[in-house]
């Protein structure tokens, strides 16, 4: 079995407060874009996971190895060899580790027939990542709380052209989060969302922003390049260090390579 598991941005990011579990809670609008890892699932005497594509950096066990743990604890599943082809990069506020996982649940829960719903998934994506489980039905949200608290949103952006720029820089969560202040939201983001595209960049804010474009100002120097070329909305996606923009057209960006590598998110 092979899935195209994509990636997502962050339209808005508001950084509300921080628990006493040590996570903090925050308010954002996922939404899908058409940006794909691979991933093949084949029958083997024992799990065994494989990597080609981007390296992913450090070691330890994949969230797509522990996909297969937790379902494998609770009921046993056959085995498989996990074959994933990396093309979302990594470090980037796009999710792709989330939604690897997220989609190696839902292929196991299919290739296994243990017929469990999308809210049967969820708890389980929750204990992979914090938006692990909005890639499990992959649709426009509001999310809330630690951002696994899903209220559905009406916004479709089919009609418009997204670039995503990222940088040669990994922005770790842990960094990302000790350059921002929790602080109340003096925004209704699930009100700004609602407003025209062209509107957001007068309202719609990444809390992050801040802190990382002080540490790294090539991250800034996308944002606005991707203005100069005509973008209606251009953001950093959730932690960095990807930078999205929104256009009216198709655009070529050619010459912002020396920025970072260009993606530009296609239907397969």
């Amino acid at each position: 079995m092979i899935s195209f598991a994509n990636a997502k941005i962050n339209l808005g990011l508001l950084v509300t407060e921080k628990r006493s579990d040590g996570y903090h809670n925050i308010e954002t609008v996922f939404y899908p874009i058409k940006l794909y890892d691979v991933i093949e699932l084949t029958p083997a005497e024992k799990m065994t996971f494989q990597v080609d594509g981007l390296s992913i950096p450090g070691g330890g066990t994949n969230l797509c190895e522990k996909a297969f743990e937790l379902l494998d604890a609770d009921y046993g599943i056959s085995p498989m060899h996990i074959h994933l082809l990396k093309n979302i990069p990594i470090g980037a506020g796009l999710g792709g580790g989330s939604s690897d996982a997220a989609y190696v649940l839902k292929m196991l829960n299919e290739v296994n027939g243990l017929g469990l719903s999308m809210e049967e998934l969820k708890p389980y994506a929750e204990r992979l990542g914090a938006d692990c489980a909005f890639f499990l039905e992959n649709k426009p949200v509001f999310a809330s709380g630690i951002g696994t608290t899903f209220e559905d949103v009406t916004l479709d952006l089919s009609g418009y052209f997204i670039a995503v720029i990222k940088p040669d820089i990994h922005i770790s969560t842990v960094e990302a989060y000790q350059c921002v202040m929790p602080q109340t939201p003096a925004l209704d983001l699930k009100r700004a969302i609602q407003l025209p595209i062209q509107e957001w960049k007068y309202h719609l804010v990444n809390d992050f922003e801040i802190g990382v474009f002080e540490r790294y100002p090539q991250i800034e120097k996308i944002k606005h390049s991707l203005y100069e070329k005509g973008a209606i909305y251009a953001a950093m996606s959730g932690s960095g260090s990807a930078v999205f923009g929104i256009f009216e057209e198709a655009v070529e960006l050619e010459d912002l390579k020396n920025l970072g590598t260009v993606y530009y998110p296609v239907d397969l």
